[in-house]
């Protein structure tokens, strides 16, 4: 099976994460961020991943901390849980609407961790979550993960609607990027 746990504790944040590429988008997540726990939950559900989170952190600081971290830790348990990335698809992208919001979202399994971010989200804050926190997550997601992942917000203007076409969007392509395919590693050079 393609899973993964980890464990990252800082003084500002202490994280478990156990994540399961082949599950059934089942899921327990309790990071004290009621909007990131709200996107999360999707991701679970459209990528069909299966993941336990739990998240202490400095928020009464603010969420930035506990945002970014849990983003490195989903990166982390995602690159360990494809293990030798044998067979799988490693690209997809589709566009995903929300309502009036429409974002693609693209991947590259690549072992070159980046994010291109181009969603203009003119709201400063979703309830009390920070909107630029999205991008701080998902760039903490992909370095740590090492993949490609584009985001382009295509349409909207609602928020919390641009927010979550992103997340869903990402889950699905990489509900697919990591579909095993094949018995061979999907790269030329004979490495990712």
């Amino acid at each position: 099976m393609r899973n993964a746990d980890i464990a990252r504790k800082t003084a500002e944040t202490d994280i478990t994460l156990s994540l399961d590429l082949d599950g059934t988008g089942q899921y327990m997540i309790d990071t004290g961020i009621g909007f990131l726990d709200h996107m999360l939950t999707l991701f679970c559900v459209h990528s069909g991943f299966d993941m336990t989170l739990t998240c202490r952190g400095d928020t009464r600081v603010d969420d930035h901390h506990s945002t970014e971290d849990i983003g490195i830790c989903l990166g982390r348990a995602f690159k360990k849980a494809l293990g030798d990335k044998k067979g799988m698809a490693r690209y997809a992208s589709l566009a995903l609407p929300m309502d009036e919001a429409l974002v693609l979202a693209a991947v590259d399994i690549s072992g070159r961790g980046m994010l291109r971010f181009a969603c203009q989200i003119r709201a400063k804050k979703i309830g009390t979550f920070d909107t630029e926190l999205l991008e701080e997550f998902f760039r903490a997601f992909a370095t740590n993960a090492d993949i490609a992942l584009h985001l382009k917000q295509l349409d909207g203007r609602n928020a919390h609607h641009i927010a979550e076409a992103a997340f869903k969007g990402t889950a699905r392509v990489l509900r697919e990027a990591v579909k095993v395919t094949g018995e061979t590693l999907p790269s030329s050079k004979g490495v990712i």
